[in-house]
């Protein structure tokens, strides 16, 4: 049966799924309203908690973005391959149900465990052992080269335009001054350097192209989920087979915003066992850094102007 997920659905609707033990009743669920983009509820029966998590056909967090609705498929196969590898098993909830014909995806409940969005306020820090944790699960990921695995190309596109293209058109119709006032006025140095602009373009199409290794695609704070002894990842949707420099240099940039990158930068010289590029992944890392601060996908940083123009400036080097 089709089923759309709501926090208004009626209890029973819910009930008539077959992934339920037997004498289990569901008492009550409510939003997960942490979750960019997805319709996520988190599911009470007399026995437990779940996670219930649906696509839709945009984006949750701005509806006004059109996205492909098959994501999901794509975030039950990666946690599907996680789940062969011993390593990387226990980073990632298990899988319980999966109702294709209403792209939803039943998991188990981590807890309510807090992310590490914190760390752009500088209200939380990544401790030692997490970014050691961190590298561990990129290292084992990044051998993994599964069979078949979907290509994504149609949440790879969506990414690559909100990545690669739309922070540096001059004239996008996103006012940066509604962020921060002054702000539209430095994005132009950047958007108007060509130079810059054409190995940025480069970067996009590899990108695109077809690779080798599993990938997380969002690895940032948002995706890592503090169990205090341990560090949980979610939020896999964004997945593919590319470049392992793309996942590292998202790493990188997000440690760069909790002033954490030179920290987080060491660890992984010394840790991540694979072979990697580091102008790749500093490119990578550049980029990063500009679409978060130019683009429509914003964090909640609190930088002054001066600061993310030294930002902007580093992110520039590290491209070039």
């Amino acid at each position: 049966m089709k089923f759309t997920l709501e926090i208004n659905s009626p209890k029973d609707q819910l009930q008539a799924f077959d992934c339920w033990n037997p004498n289990e009743i569901i008492s009550e669920f409510s939003e997960v309203n942490d979750s960019n983009m997805n319709k996520v509820l988190r599911i009470h029966t007399n026995q437990r908690s779940v996670i219930a998590k649906q696509s839709r056909t945009f984006v949750r967090k701005f509806p006004q973005i059109p996205a492909p609705i098959e994501r999901i498929q794509t975030e039950k196969r990666f946690y599907e391959e996680i789940q062969k590898d011993s390593e990387l098993a226990g980073f990632s909830p298990r899988i319980l149900a999966w109702y294709p014909e209403s792209y939803l995806l039943i998991t188990e409940d981590l807890g309510e465990l807090g992310d590490f969005s914190g760390i752009y306020s500088q209200d939380k820090k990544i401790q030692q052992n997490q970014i050691d944790q961190l590298i561990q699960y990129l290292d084992q990921l990044h051998r993994l080269q599964p069979q078949d695995f979907p290509e994504n190309l149609a949440m790879r596109t969506l990414n690559h335009e909100h990545i690669f293209k739309f922070p540096f058109e001059e004239e996008n119709g996103f006012d940066l001054n509604t962020i921060q006032e002054g702000l539209q006025e430095l994005s132009l140095d950047f958007k108007r350097d060509e130079k810059l602009k054409e190995v940025i373009t480069k970067l996009g199409s590899r990108y695109l192209a077809e690779g080798k290794v599993l990938l997380h695609g969002d690895f940032y704070p948002g995706s890592w989920m503090d169990a205090r002894k341990s560090v949980k990842i979610i939020d896999p949707e964004f997945s593919f087979l590319g470049d392992a420099e793309f996942d590292l240099g998202v790493f990188l940039a997000h440690a760069d915003f909790g002033n954490q990158g030179k920290e987080v930068e060491s660890a992984l010289k010394s840790n991540y066992n694979n072979s990697f590029d580091w102008d790749l992944t500093q490119a990578y890392r550049g980029v990063e850094i500009m679409r978060r601060l130019i683009g429509i996908a914003q964090l909640p940083l609190n930088l002054t102007l001066s600061q993310k123009q030294s930002l902007l400036s580093q992110a520039k080097n590290y491209i070039l």
